[in-house]
């Protein structure tokens, strides 16, 4: 094979490869916004839980604030008792004393109910927090590993970068030129080798006067139908 079209093709492989570890960079922080998202996610869980906790603190203090009142109110109409002359007014106020105490008791019960709450929000609370502490280490430990990645794979692109610039010295400028203008036009994919009798890339059957002028791969010569470079591929076995 000519040395110039195999170092074409070294190109192409060198290419590839970039275009591969540049996919992989992309997707990198895309995984690790999406493992932060997660993250947040299962720590809202936990956020839920005590806000939840909060609310039924709130209650407890509203119904133990209006449970002092009422009793406030009691007192006060059991000194008003002393003062009436009156059978009626007398009835009246017991009445009143009465079902201000029937308030005070569903309230009590309303309070009891709000502990016994606050008791399964304290476990919600706590389920909720030894889960998130679990997926954390294991996100933390995901993120590393893709952090770590993502440094080898900007070292290898850095370092299959400096090989293509070193491989593009050796190329004629006209073939790099033709390369360059298929590969920025097809998807980053400038050559395609035959099999058989086709184009591996588009399939399409090679006319036997293409395959003889293809025969050892010393010119460039194009696939009439996707417009790539052909090539016979080594045989090495």
């Amino acid at each position: 094979m000519d040395i110039e079209f195999e170092r074409l093709i070294q190109l192409q492989e060198l290419d590839s490869q970039i275009k591969n570890t540049s996919i992989s960079l992309e997707n990198i922080p895309l995984q690790i916004e999406d493992i932060n998202k997660k993250k947040e996610e299962t720590f809202q869980i936990v956020t839920r839980a005590k806000e939840k906790m909060a609310q039924n603190q709130k209650n407890r203090r509203d119904l133990e604030e209006e449970v002092k009142d009422i009793k406030v109110k009691i007192s006060k109409f059991n000194l008003q008792l002393n003062d009436i002359k009156t059978n009626i007014e007398y009835k009246v106020l017991l009445k009143e004393i009465d079902e201000a105490q029937k308030r005070v008791s569903e309230l009590e019960d309303e309070i009891i109910n709000e502990m016994l709450s606050s008791d399964e929000i304290e476990e919600e609370i706590k389920a909720a927090s030894q889960k998130y502490s679990k997926v954390e280490e294991e996100f933390s430990k995901e993120k590393e590993i893709l952090q770590e990645k993502q440094k080898e794979s900007e070292n290898k692109k850095n370092e299959l970068t400096k090989k293509r610039e070193e491989l593009l010295t050796k190329i004629p400028a006209d073939r790099t030129r033709i390369y360059l203008k298929i590969f920025n036009s097809k998807d980053g994919i400038a050559l395609s080798p035959i099999t058989g009798e086709f184009c591996s890339l588009c399939h399409m059957r090679v006319r036997p006067q293409v395959l003889n002028e293809l025969t050892g791969n010393e010119k460039l010569i194009l696939c009439e139908n996707c417009g790539r470079i052909l090539y016979w591929p080594d045989k090495k076995d």
